[in-house]
């Protein structure tokens, strides 16, 4: 999200597509009733494995910020499982992006962390892939996975594609472990790949204040 905002307010046009049937994208951008909405990217993916005519604006939500949005809800859940058994499945979406690519400087994808048939369709689509990696084990677990994956769509669905950098997420230097990861992330893959070298830093007193607000939220739901 932060990178779409500052991208759109550098004058560039931006478009961000929620690959996530969470739709924690749409939620982020104050849509926080994704399940209520009437058109979502599961709607715009239906259309294109039917062969439907549908205009390139369907769908999209105009954001304050600048961006436009293609949101998600749950329904999108249900396109993972209709895609296996679809010709060209692991294209459906790159048809949505080559339709809308003149139209945009910048398309965003923000994928589910999992490497399903979405995630697939995301990585055959776009010219270069981010990727957000915590600095924790699990994370760092399936880093690898992840590149050997981007590595099969490379050789077969597109051939464009590249990483365009890792980026180290939620470190909190005054742990021996969240340095170690780091610099193990940094030993093994910085001569591979490229970093972004300004890491974002875990903020231990904006945690609290969150865990405070959604112990605060949840109290209150479950008094309702």
């Amino acid at each position: 999200m932060n990178l779409a905002v500052g991208l759109a307010k550098a004058g560039k046009k931006v478009l961000v597509i929620d690959n996530d049937p969470q739709g924690s994208m749409t939620a982020s951008l104050g849509y926080h009733n994704p399940d209520e909405l009437p058109i979502t990217l599961a709607t715009i993916l239906t259309k294109i494995v039917e062969d439907e005519l549908f205009e390139n604006t369907l769908g999209i939500l105009h954001h304050q910020e600048g961006i436009d949005l293609i949101p998600a809800n749950i329904e999108l859940s249900g396109m993972e499982v209709s895609l296996v058994n679809i010709m060209s499945r692991e294209l459906v979406l790159k048809q949505y992006i080559e339709r809308m690519r003149e139209e945009y400087d910048y398309i965003l994808i923000d994928c589910m962390p999992s490497l399903g048939m979405l995630t697939i369709n995301a990585l055959a689509s776009v010219d270069a892939v981010i990727i957000p990696v915590q600095a924790a084990y699990l994370p760092v677990k399936g880093l690898e996975q992840l590149i050997r994956t981007i590595g099969k769509v490379r050789r077969q669905l597109n051939k464009q594609l590249k990483i365009g950098g890792i980026l180290i997420t939620m470190v909190d230097n005054r742990t021996n472990y969240a340095r170690d990861i780091s610099d193990l992330i940094l030993i093994h893959m910085e001569t591979r790949l490229r970093f972004f070298h300004r890491v974002f830093h875990f903020q231990y007193e904006q945690l609290k204040s969150v865990r405070k607000e959604s112990a605060y939220l949840s109290m209150i739901q479950k008094e309702k």
